[in-house]
């Protein structure tokens, strides 16, 4: 009788422990669902926080649902939060293009680039160089390559050299291909000089010929020569007696 009026005992005694705990679980979770709830807000930059960052990138994108270009950069960023998103090459990027047997027939590269994929505008800056299909060399410090368009255009310096000739202006405009061309304001046309490879041994001059710099701790003092003996040559005497003056 004694056991079970301990056992009785012991049993409320657990389940007020519990009730105890619920109600300080009910309690807690009330204040924190309380109008004291600190919320902390990071805010950030969207045109200046990317989102991905990726190193030594490779890609392959699409003209049309047709893969015709090739991309390979250093690093990578990505803004998908910005108010137009794009990517940015810090590092430089190299891009190639194919044709539809995936033989490259152009290739661009330059220090610093931005691609805004919903415009499909590329922004390339710094020693942009472009090499055609034809083999036909580009270089401009700023270029735009606008896909949706299939153009490709600038407003700065322009160097243009071809197989014979190099064209130089401000601004031009091309077709996607760099084929078809026109520059704005020319500067000039100069033919392209063969370059002329010389025999280093040529251009060696004997060491007997080439001319000694006048250096007066190097001259030579003129050393003052022997006095000669004049050669005496003895006259004939002539005896008084032959003498016919006399």
């Amino acid at each position: 009788m004694i056991k079970n009026r301990f056992l009785c005992k012991t049993n409320e005694q657990g389940i007020t422990t519990i009730f105890a705990v619920v109600v300080m679980l009910l309690l807690f979770t009330a204040s924190c669902n309380g109008d004291n709830k600190e919320v902390v807000v990071v805010a950030f930059d969207p045109e200046t926080t990317y989102t991905l960052r990726t190193t030594d990138y490779t890609t392959q994108f699409s003209d049309s649902g047709i893969t015709r270009y090739r991309a390979i950069a250093k690093e990578f960023l990505k803004f998908d939060k910005a108010k137009e998103p794009f990517s940015y090459f810090p590092e430089g990027i190299y891009v190639e293009k194919f044709d539809t047997l995936f033989n490259i027939e152009a290739s661009l590269k330059a220090d610093t680039a931005y691609n805004y994929e919903k415009k499909g505008l590329w922004k390339l800056i710094g020693n942009v160089r472009v090499e055609n299909l034809e083999g036909k060399k580009f270089e401009t410090s700023l270029l735009f390559w606008d896909q949706k368009e299939e153009k490709v255009y600038s407003d700065k310096y322009i160097r243009i050299q071809e197989d014979d000739k190099i064209i130089t202006g401000i601004g031009f405009e091309s077709n996607q291909n760099m084929t078809q061309y026109k520059i704005f304001n020319s500067q000039g046309v100069f033919p392209v000089s063969e370059s002329v490879t010389t025999d280093s041994t040529q251009n060696i001059v004997p060491v007997d010929s080439m001319p000694i710099a006048a250096n007066p701790a190097m001259e030579t003092v003129p050393q003052k020569q022997p006095a000669q003996k004049e050669k005496v040559v003895p006259r004939k005497l002539v005896p008084a007696e032959m003498d016919k003056t006399k």
